[in-house]
């Protein structure tokens, strides 16, 4: 299975920006933008936090599987993934062998910044969120940086200087 390699995933963390920095990016680069926590969504008809609370976060990840896998047999996409998608060492490989992987790293005070207004971050629920970002973070950053095509800090930037970093390095990179 050859592949050009033509598809932009973004990963890191809750608040780094994919969502945001990917629909800019994808307007810059011409291509179409889909975020995998809203494709879940869209499948299942219920928002996130509903399907934690039903299923609880082991089926999230079933159903994130699933999305990743459709997501990345398309072609000439930019995909805002979710945060804990690097979870999955399925997940990993499918971004990895078929785009550019590019890291969005935000420190934990740029999260809690970015975070605080939303209500639709479940793994923020029942907990200090300062500690919980410090706890995903040590899980993730490795596994964040293990796939990291170009790493980006987005920590204090707006989204448009953002995007224009990302296009210029895959311009870079050929």
């Amino acid at each position: 299975m050859a592949t050009q390699r033509t598809n932009v995933y973004l990963i890191g963390p809750m608040g780094s920006g994919k969502t945001a920095v990917g629909k800019r990016l994808a307007a810059l680069l011409d291509k179409q933008f889909l975020d995998s926590d809203a494709e879940i969504e869209r499948r299942c008809g219920v928002d996130i936090p509903y399907i934690f609370e039903k299923e609880g976060e082991a089926r999230f990840r079933e159903r994130e599987r699933d999305v990743i896998a459709a997501l990345t047999a398309l072609e000439g996409v930019v995909v805002a993934t979710g945060g804990g998608a690097v979870l999955d060492p399925k997940n990993r490989e499918r971004l990895a062998a078929t785009g550019t992987v590019v890291y969005l790293e935000a420190t934990v005070d740029a999260q809690l910044r970015r975070t605080q207004p939303s209500r639709n971050r479940p793994l923020l629920n029942g907990g200090d969120p300062r500690a919980i970002l410090e706890r995903l973070m040590s899980i993730r950053r490795p596994l964040y940086e293990s796939i990291a095509d170009i790493r980006i800090d987005t920590t204090g930037r707006q989204v448009g200087a953002v995007a224009s970093d990302v296009r210029a390095k895959l311009d870079a990179s050929g």
